[in-house]
This record gives structure tokens, C-alpha cells and sequence, in this order.
């Protein structure tokens, strides 16, 4: 056999070798928490298709966020279970809906922790649409009024973080100047820039009881099939004030973390969202895979992509194994 003279496995021999020369690494730092939160006192339900995912009213909603900054993470992301659904979403607008309640308690009580609301109205609305149903679709322009009222409604209310997930265009603009003019410029928007219509959905729409009545959402999230697309999203974005850029899901997706990361300079953010944390439960759950080690390789390979920010369902879980090492 010829002389090697460059042997790779030199620097995979010792564990503490491999640590000093592993070039992408995950903390809990890295992570953003998502809540379901519900009317109701001491309440935690179980999301059937989510195992270890609960509704939570907001006294165990509190208790949990000051669990979550003991672990490290350093932000929580608020998904709202309203008490009446209705063909405006008016509870996401509403000064005393259930984010506007929580975002309060959990700010007085955890302050330190980072709070970033969810700005859309799938949950609130009795169709399970992302806005105003004008001739059987959604309207862009009246939806982009109702986003602005409840961005600055989460503002009013202490959100550190408003996060539009909606895919109507030129929201990101509108809620800027919304949120100057209600006079939170220092409020910044995470935006779901590039967020696609995708089945990986399907568990978070239990949660939330949010599936879309009739249709799809084909119109206004993005194809699947497009990469090109994604950089023009950003870009709008981007020109409208975004102060963060998002990419939804995760793993189907690493492609497109990956350009969005060469293309911009704003913070990334990846939601591994909830049918790829089901799918990984499920097969951890059944004996396929060893589902502690497909956690962190699937979370590592988002952050590898280029992702500075990961939200995922396995966030307190792998917190807790980063905290047992």
C-alpha cells in the first residue's frame, strides 16, 4: 500500500480530539422554545401528535419559561389557543387575547427571558386561514391591516420579538411603520421570510386547531419546488426593515438556510417544525432509530446549514441532555 501521507482519522482517534477540532457546535443558546398557550388555570394538555408537547394555560406557561431559562434557552416563541374562533381572528388583535396575557406574565415573571410572538391569524380565525377570506382566498392588503394591529397590539403588551409567519406581501413594511408609529421602533421583526407550504405542518395545526377549512394555502405560502424564489422573498424583506430572516421548515430545506446564509447578513433563523419532531418521537418511539442521537444530528445539520437561531419542539430536551453531559 502506498505511504499516506495525510491521514484524516488521526484526528477522529480521541474523544477530546474530535471536541477541539468539531467544527460546528450546538448549546442551548442556539434554541428558541415554542409554547402553545391556552385560556384556563393549571392546565397542560397533551398534543396527541406531538408527544411531550402540551397546551398550556398561563400559570404552567410561566412555570415552564422559568424551567427553560434555568436550562439556558433564551427565548420562547407564544402560539395562541383562543377562547372563540372567528372569520377575523379577533382574539390575536385583542389587548387582553391570550398572548397579549401571556406575554404580561411571563415578562413580569421572567424577564430576562426573551419573548417573541407569533404574528398571524390561522390560529384565531374559524376557517384556519392566515387572514381576511375575501371571494374564497385570502386577501393580501386587508390581512396586512389586521397583522399590523396585532403586532403592535404583542408590542403594547411587552413582546420583546414580533415574528410575522403569515406570507402576505408587504407586511414586514406595514408592521414596521406600525410599530414606529405606535412609537416601538426599538421592537424588532423576526420575519418567516421564506416559509413554504409544506405537509411537515400537519401536527402543529392539532395543536392549534388550525387547519384550513377548506382550500390550502398554496396562494400565499411558497412551492416547494422553488429555490430561486426564496432569495427574492428575503430580498423584499429585507427592503421592508426585517431585522431577522427565517427559513420554514428546516430539514427539507437545508438548501435553502444555506443560500440565505451566503446571500444576507441578517441573523438566520430555522424552525425544525412540528412534523419533523413528530417523525423523529415516532421513530424513537417504535425502536427505529435511537432518537437522542437523531435529535442532535438533525438539529447540528440546521445549524451547519447556516441557521444562527433554531426554534424546535426537542429545545428543552436538548437543553436537558446538554446540561447532563
Amino acid at each position: 500500500m502506498q505511504e499516506l501521507i495525510r491521514r484524516p482519522r488521526r484526528l477522529r482517534t480521541l474523544p477530546t480530539l474530535r471536541r477541539m477540532v468539531q467544527e460546528t457546535t450546538l448549546t442551548p443558546s442556539d434554541f428558541v422554545m415554542p409554547l402553545f398557550i391556552c385560556h384556563g388555570e393549571k392546565i397542560s394538555q397533551p398534543v396527541g401528535s406531538m408527544p411531550g408537547v402540551n397546551r398550556v394555560s398561563i400559570d404552567v406557561a410561566v412555570a415552564e419559561c422559568r424551567e427553560l431559562q434555568q436550562l439556558g434557552i433564551p427565548a420562547v416563541i407564544l402560539f395562541g389557543i383562543p377562547a372563540a374562533k372567528d372569520p377575523l381572528g379577533k382574539e390575536g388583535y385583542d389587548d387582553n387575547g391570550i398572548i397579549q396575557q401571556a406575554v404580561r406574565a411571563i415578562k413580569q415573571a421572567v424577564p430576562e427571558l426573551l419573548v417573541i410572538t407569533d404574528v398571524c391569524l390561522c390560529e384565531y380565525t374559524d376557517h384556519g386561514h392566515c387572514g381576511v377570506i375575501v371571494d374564497g382566498d385570502v386577501h393580501n392588503d386587508t390581512t396586512v391591516e389586521l397583522l399590523v394591529k396585532e403586532a403592535v397590539s404583542h408590542a403594547r403588551a411587552g413582546a420583546d420579538i414580533v415574528a410575522p409567519s403569515d406570507m402576505m406581501d408587504g407586511r414586514i413594511g406595514s408592521i414596521r411603520e406600525g410599530l414606529d408609529e405606535a412609537g416601538f421602533s426599538q421592537i424588532p421583526v423576526m420575519s418567516y421570510s421564506v416559509k413554504y407550504c409544506s405537509a411537515f405542518y400537519g401536527p402543529f395545526r392539532d395543536a392549534a386547531d388550525s387547519t384550513p377549512q377548506f382550500g390550502d394555502r398554496k396562494t400565499y405560502q411558497m412551492d416547494p419546488a422553488n429555490s430561486r424564489e426564496a432569495i427574492v422573498e428575503a430580498s423584499l424583506d429585507v427592503e421592508e426593515g426585517a431585522d431577522f430572516l427565517m427559513v420554514k421548515p428546516a430539514l427539507p430545506y437545508l438548501d435553502i438556510i444555506a443560500s440565505l446564509k451566503e446571500n444576507f447578513s441578517l441573523p438566520l433563523a430555522a424552525y425544525h417544525v412540528s412534523g419533523e419532531y413528530a417523525m423523529i418521537k415516532a421513530a424513537g418511539r417504535n425502536g427505529w432509530l435511537d432518537e437522542a442521537k437523531a435529535m442532535e444530528e438533525s438539529l447540528l445539520s440546521i445549524k451547519r446549514a447556516g441557521a444562527d437561531i433554531i426554534i424546535s419542539y426537542y429545545a428543552k430536551e436538548f437543553a436537558q441532555r446538554y446540561q447532563g453531559k
